[in-house]
């Protein structure tokens, strides 16, 4: 006994998910990911600038993630008090904490200056980082 199948039958045995087309969906060949890294040495202000970010980012219904607490970087110097030398050994330690936030998006290369343009802290420094997919 010959079984005949027809192909185009075959075919449509899978049902495929709406606008998706090899390699991904059809809308997201110009999405981006982009990388937010926020420094400052004062938290309450990286954590406002952070807020603010993440706030525009979900308004415009973006996929989110962050932020991602980093470990702090703590600068210690230790020196003499003594200008000459001279007198007891008396040592000042100064210290420089350096707090890092990473935010991950997941958007269209239009919207990313949208985003980014928001009003910054003093003392905050950002960094975007754009790879495409």
């Amino acid at each position: 006994v010959v079984v005949e199948r027809n192909t185009d039958e075959m075919s449509g045995q899978f049902a495929k998910k709406p606008g998706y087309e090899k390699g991904g969906f059809a809308d997201e060949s110009n999405f981006h990911r982009i990388r937010i890294t926020l420094t400052s040495r004062n938290v309450k202000h990286l954590e406002k600038v952070c807020s603010q970010l993440i706030d525009g980012a979900k308004k415009k219904e973006l996929k989110v993630k962050g932020p991602v607490r980093l470990p702090t970087k703590n600068l210690v110097i230790t020196t003499r008090k003594s200008p000459c030398g001279e007198g007891t050994n008396t040592w000042d330690r100064f210290e420089m904490r350096i707090h890092k936030r990473v935010i991950d998006l997941h958007s269209p290369s239009e919207i990313v200056k949208q985003i980014t343009s928001i009003s910054l802290e003093p003392g905050v420094d950002v960094e975007v980082t754009i790879t495409d997919n």
